[in-house]
């Protein structure tokens, strides 16, 4: 196909006035906006098939926005050099919206209906952590707007409205804008409907850039350690804070770890991939301080299924994640902010700091393997190093966690 040259841009689109007749305004290709008297602007997509001169309605201006009917406008020129013709497309595409429609003897789901069935079908290999954040903002802030609505129904103003609300707090407006686009992603893929009223909303909302959890440097590590400590908390607590440090795991990993996993004998433990943030097993090679830690725990009782970390209240459900937040929030050293996750970006600085190569410190996080062929490399690979590692890190911790004012602290 041709390239195209395409010469609107939404200024100059929101800048045209209506006339009393109605006028064109060419994008290229073929391709261009229809303004009626009344001020409504279509785009509609001219062309040529078998001899004839035809024509189709891509979607109202702006709730399809410039790029996403180019995108369509290239759909529909890629079935014309196919030799199909996308109104018949369009009409059997409608067709078999119809038909759906009918075998579920509704015209189609309402929001909050979809969004639940997308949340079980499409985020189904997810953490049940992260589906629970995802069903929390659906239900605190998109259903009471939008869920009773027909999917068909739901415009970019109804969208609008909702991330505006949201507009003190900038990543939770444009995650929730971020969750209606892909539950429309998929109900497009459905052929349910085909605009997705979230798509022109990108960037209404600014978001400030991401600021990386906080990592301690060594002089603030030995006061940490000696805070955990002293801050008189329940051992199971303080055993999960160390068993982050110890590990480099996730604050999930580690709570929800069971007693299953881990081989105290051989200093194991192995995390199944349904676990896993990248849904891949890991192996972690426990420091000698770490498996005395599990032993004590241990002596608490050992049940196979049973949480490692089990909640003070209720030893049948892990210890929860507000209580080690609370935890960490409560700890005086100096450093005030720190949280769990900043434990694994502090075991990686140490490590990286002491000749620890970058693959050793990356196993050890189980980030993923860009390349498929080194992932299956060194997925059992480097796994004296890694012990080593893990070994040094416990090691050095205790060294660090020597009161300054200490004999010992010198040497």
């Amino acid at each position: 196909m041709r390239s195209c040259n395409y010469t609107l841009s939404p200024t100059r689109i929101n800048n045209t006035k209506a006339k009393r007749k109605l006028f064109k305004l060419s994008d290229g290709g073929g391709l261009f906006i229809e303004v009626s008297p009344g001020g409504v602007k279509t785009w509609r997509y001219q062309y040529r098939f078998g001899g004839a001169r035809k024509e189709l309605t891509i979607g109202k201006y702006p709730e399809v926005g410039v790029a996403d009917a180019r995108d369509r406008h290239f759909e529909c020129r890629a079935q014309l050099e196919r030799g199909v013709d996308p109104a018949e497309t369009r009409k059997r595409v409608q067709e078999e919206r119809k038909q759906i429609a009918q075998e579920s003897k509704k015209p189609v789901d309402d929001f909050e209906a979809f969004s639940k069935r997308w949340v079980k079908e499409r985020l189904l290999t997810k953490s049940d952590t992260y589906r629970a954040q995802i069903e929390s903002r659906l239900e605190r802030f998109v259903w009471p707007e939008i869920g009773g609505k027909l999917l068909s129904a739901v415009r970019p103003a109804d969208v609008l409205e909702i991330i505006e609300a949201l507009r003190p707090t900038p990543q939770t407006a444009e995650g929730v804008r971020t969750i209606i686009q892909q539950v429309y992603n998929y109900a497009i893929q459905k052929l349910l409907v085909e605009v997705n009223p979230a798509l022109p909303l990108r960037g209404v909302i600014q978001v400030p850039p991401a600021h990386h959890h906080r990592h301690l440097h060594e002089t603030e590590l030995g006061a940490f350690w000696r805070a955990v400590d002293r801050q008189g908390a329940h051992f199971v607590t303080i055993a999960s804070t160390k068993m982050l440090v110890y590990s480099m795991c996730r604050k999930s990993e580690v709570l929800r770890s069971r007693w299953s996993e881990f081989d105290l004998d051989k200093a194991i433990w192995d995390l199944p991939p349904s676990r896993m943030k990248m849904k891949q097993a890991h192996r972690v090679y426990l420091s000698r301080q770490a498996v005395e830690l599990l032993r004590l725990l241990e002596s608490f009782g050992r049940e196979p299924d049973a949480y490692v970390f089990p909640s003070v209240l209720r030893r049948s459900v892990p210890l929860g994640d507000a209580t080690l937040n609370h935890f960490f929030k409560r700890l005086d050293f100096g450093v005030p902010d720190f949280s769990p996750h900043g434990t694994r970006g502090t075991g990686a600085t140490l490590l990286r700091e002491h000749g620890f190569g970058r693959d050793v410190v990356e196993l050890l996080l189980a980030h993923t393997e860009r390349n498929k062929t080194a992932a299956a490399y060194h997925h059992h690979e480097l796994a004296d190093e890694r012990r080593r590692a893990l070994q040094y890190l416990a090691d050095q911790i205790d060294r660090l966690a020597i009161p300054p004012t200490s004999p010992d602290a010198a040497s």
